[in-house]
């Protein structure tokens, strides 16, 4: 079967609208590479090893921090529509939860600016408020989606992905284009385009929540602690090759530089992976509340069929294309080759599947499990990142082997939940 068999057959089982948010995902993941090839090709090699840690910073913690809320506010509303239930009280909640998240994570920022400063961006404290910029708008535009999502209003996802990509695209080019070389710039883009795309698409939440039963904390914290754990873990595993390199070896700005475009490019499936990331959680949690057993089950297998095909497809692509395209693309030094890129298009085909398989266990009740998943395979990325093997090597192994472990774990954890 071949992948867009693949592709089909499972949109066949996906809720409606799920080719809305394949598209503003389509435009998002490429508005990434836009953005970091401008910044590439426009940025000093220590400025641009500055902007991809704070990249990486916000892609892991960020993500890892508020993407949890979306999910949680997803599988929340999901349910409430099932049930004939009003949205809005758990709107409330969500921005409440999202706030005190957002507070946590700009506490630290203010208290020690100088050390962070020092320690990961060359003394700039600039990029600190640019960091905390990022961080509130990713608390607004995961908030948003989650309701967006669990309402079923998948066209104002994707119109909210797909502006944030035309905004990113459109800033970033313009500063290239402009001559500027400000790191802070090309930073601050990852905090304008997000919020302008949230302002857009404000209407349709609004519209869509209605006063309801009031929503008890229960419904969005009484796991999300487990799944922020989890999620937070997920970030580590698939972005702190970037940091640890910079952190063990912190003049090698060349390697810091080039192993971000590379990871960027090793994933490209992540992007494709959030097309219908949204959709299947809200698929699989409508199936759940629906006592649908049979649905459930297919739709999964299909997910991770799709998924397994998809990157290691482009996993072949990537380890013979990505040694040539990294410096024509990004201006990234010419430091990678074949085997590198294998290996992170194996991580990051692992990477998803753990993913999807996450989707799972979140949706039966099984966030303790799935965070056990995710801790045993910190635990093997930190092991073999500590090890004595070749830095490069190291960090892109270490990658790898703690997907696995999350994989093989989850796998046998579903199989009986499932059953």
């Amino acid at each position: 079967m071949t992948l867009l068999d693949r592709i089909t057959r499972i949109t066949t089982v996906l809720p409606r609208g799920t080719a809305f948010v394949g598209v503003g995902t389509a435009l998002l993941g490429g508005a990434n590479y836009v953005h970091l090839a401008a910044a590439g090709h426009t940025l000093s090699v220590d400025d641009m090893a500055s902007f991809s840690v704070l990249w990486t910073i916000v892609a892991s913690l960020g993500l890892g921090l508020f993407f949890p809320v979306e999910q949680e506010v997803t599988r929340v509303v999901a349910a409430r529509v099932v049930a004939g239930d009003g949205a809005l009280p758990v709107l409330r909640r969500g921005a409440a939860l999202a706030g005190g998240l957002l507070a946590a994570v700009l506490l630290p920022l203010v208290l020690f600016a100088g050390p962070i400063a020092d320690l990961f961006f060359h003394s700039d404290r600039s990029l600190l408020v640019a960091l905390g910029g990022a961080f509130a708008a990713l608390a607004c535009a995961h908030l948003t989606r989650g309701m967006l999502a669990g309402l079923g209003r998948f066209e104002a996802y994707g119109f909210q992905l797909g502006l944030d990509g035309l905004l990113r695209i459109a800033l970033s080019v313009g500063l290239a284009l402009a001559g500027v070389t400000s790191v802070f710039a090309f930073a601050a883009v990852m905090t304008v385009a997000p919020l302008v795309s949230v302002l857009a698409t404000l209407v349709p939440v609004r519209r869509g929540a209605r006063p309801g039963q009031q929503a008890d904390w229960g419904e969005l914290i009484g796991q999300l602690g487990m799944l922020v754990g989890s999620t937070l873990l997920a970030q580590v595993l698939v972005n702190v090759a970037v940091i640890s390199t910079k952190l063990i070896a912190s003049d090698d700005s060349a390697l810091v530089a080039a192993l971000l475009s590379a990871l960027v490019v090793a994933r490209v499936p992540v992007f494709v992976f959030g097309a219908f990331q949204a959709s299947l959680l809200a698929g699989l949690s409508t199936a759940r509340a629906e006592n649908d057993t049979p649905g459930y089950r297919r739709l999964l297998l299909r997910a991770c069929s799709m998924t397994a095909g998809m990157g290691l497809s482009f996993g072949v692509a990537a380890a013979v294309l990505g040694p040539l395209l990294l410096p024509v693309l990004f201006g990234a030094p010419d430091v990678l080759g074949p085997v590198d890129f294998g290996w992170l298009a194996l991580g990051t085909t692992l990477f998803l599947l753990a993913m999807v398989l996450g989707q799972a266990l979140l949706t039966s009740g099984a966030a303790r499990q799935q965070l056990l998943a995710w801790i045993a395979g910190t635990v093997v990325l930190l092991a073999v990142t500590l090890s004595p093997l070749e830095l490069r090597s190291r960090v892109e192994i270490a990658y790898t082997l703690g997907a696995l472990v999350v994989v093989t774990t989850m796998m046998l954890i579903v199989r009986s939940r499932v059953r």
